[in-house]
């Protein structure tokens, strides 16, 4: 009887699973995420369907935004204010930056509270918390690529039309300058995401910051600021995506690659911090909110 009662204990010590939180300042376990694709998958699902859930238009909000941003930034900005669009239709132009900005932006806003929006679920149940911001970016993919399709669809419009647009070679870096956007919207979020647990202020500052952004880089394009100044602005990092996207699809557009070299090593950077802070943040987090 002895005999067994110890066998039984043995076997019951040999189930046990122990979950460790990981320590040190960066973490990050790529075959661990791969392990929760499936939970990756159903959060994509869950964004999708509970934002939209009880809205009468659903995802047509996804086009109603762009359409309704461009056709302000139409009458302001092209009419009013005769700032100009490189020659291009207004519509074009704007439109052609705006879903460039806004892939990023979302993926910077959303990514930045998902501590503090999924504390009850994080403080409860183990997973790899980057699954969270890592689904944020599949599912704003998703969202840009519908908007990428009514692009399409203006653009056959304009091209018709005789607009001086011109489509070339570069259209092939599309899914680089896709995996920069997904990458510095993630690096950011992510930074912005750790500090916020403590500090507040920057959950109300980041929107507000986002707004100044996009009229600094969708509106005034790069060839209307003066040429001592093109090499300092091209340091922003959103102007590179959004100038090769002009380029791409447009045919207009200034890339200085000087400055691509510097944001490319810039987001390196955003992108180690990023994962070390927001590492050291899912440790503490559930006792600073």
């Amino acid at each position: 009887m002895s005999n067994g009662s110890n066998s039984q204990l043995v076997s019951d010590k040999r189930s046990e699973t122990i979950i460790v939180p990981p320590h040190g300042w960066f973490w990050f376990n790529p075959v661990e995420l791969w392990r929760y694709r499936y939970l990756i998958a159903l959060f994509v699902y869950r964004d999708f369907v509970i934002y939209y859930k009880q809205t009468i238009l659903g995802p047509l909000w996804w086009l109603i935004q762009p359409l309704f941003a461009t056709g302000i930034f139409t009458i302001v900005f092209s009419m009013a204010a005769k700032i100009p669009t490189d020659e291009l239709p207004p519509p074009l132009f704007y439109f052609s930056g705006l879903i460039i900005w806004n892939y990023f932006a979302s993926c910077l806003l959303q990514i930045s509270r998902v501590l503090l929006d999924n504390r009850d679920v994080l403080g409860k149940v183990y997973f790899p918390r980057l699954v969270i911001p890592i689904a944020l970016v599949l599912s704003n993919l998703l969202r840009w690529a519908v908007q990428a399709v009514l692009f399409v669809l203006i653009y056959i419009i304009y091209y018709f039309r005789g607009a001086p647009i011109q489509p070339n070679l570069f259209l092939f870096l599309l899914p680089l300058a896709m995996l920069y956007l997904l990458l510095l919207g993630l690096g950011l979020g992510l930074l912005v995401a750790a500090v916020t647990v403590r500090y507040r202020d920057l959950v109300l500052a980041v929107p507000f910051l986002t707004q100044l952004g996009m009229i600094s880089t969708v509106i005034v394009p790069l060839s209307e600021v003066p040429e001592s100044w093109r090499f300092w602005c091209a340091l922003n990092p959103m102007i590179f995506p959004i100038e090769l996207f002009r380029m791409m699809t447009l045919g207009t557009g200034i890339i200085s690659w000087s400055a691509v070299l510097i944001d490319l090593f810039l987001l390196i950077l955003i992108l180690f911090f990023g994962l070390g802070l927001f590492s050291r943040a899912e440790q503490t987090f559930t006792d600073a909110v």
